[in-house]
């Protein structure tokens, strides 16, 4: 890869690089690790499904009293990563997140399935469960509730927008002389620069 390569926008960049994924076939080549920490430094990383991106930055949607969530509301320092292990690329964002508007969380959810919308709703994210049969059981009574009709937004459920403030797009080398170029941002722009491997 030279930098000759690369977009000047890393929003277009890590579109261009997602779309070749998908083209690929790589399963599920949304699937990102993002990576929190707590108010007081204490990490901590799981895989989840970027829903959206834009100039704005990348959306998650969540339970709101997960983990994940409590941690983006106290440290809003967040990190992503898309690993795409067939073509050899990874692609690394970092920045701050926040919360995504209430309607842009109905919008996203009224798109679930049916039994995703039931599951998102009867479950309390991250808390303790005392057996599947106790979640199954929520999910049956509130099929039962709505009987067919629209499940709403539960209040304890939304999305996450992470702000870019730096990308890093990295590819396989030979020799392990892999290609990595970080963007940092300055003026209106992006500066790009190449780091060792």
């Amino acid at each position: 890869m030279r930098r000759g390569d690369l977009d000047p926008d890393p929003l277009r960049q890590f579109g261009r690089w997602l779309a070749e994924a998908e083209a690929a076939g790589v399963p599920a080549p949304e699937t990102m690790t993002l990576a929190t920490a707590s108010s007081t430094g204490a990490p901590s990383a799981r895989q989840v499904l970027l829903k959206g991106f834009d100039e704005r930055g990348f959306v998650l949607y969540t339970g709101l009293d997960s983990r994940k969530a409590r941690e983006l509301r106290a440290n809003p320092r967040a990190g992503l990563l898309f690993h795409w292990a067939a073509l050899g690329r990874q692609v690394r964002v970092e920045g701050t997140a926040g919360e995504t508007s209430r309607a842009e969380a109905d919008a996203y959810f009224r798109t679930r399935p049916l039994g995703s919308r039931l599951s998102a709703a009867a479950s309390r994210q991250s808390s303790a469960v005392g057996s599947r049969a106790e979640l199954e059981r929520a999910v049956e009574e509130l099929r039962a509730a709505v009987a067919g009709g629209e499940v709403p937004l539960p209040a304890h459920w939304g999305g996450f927008r992470v702000a870019p403030t730096a990308y890093e797009f990295w590819e396989h080398g030979a020799d392990r002389l892999h290609d990595r170029f970080r963007y940092r941002p300055e003026g209106d722009g992006w500066t790009i620069e190449r780091l060792s491997p």
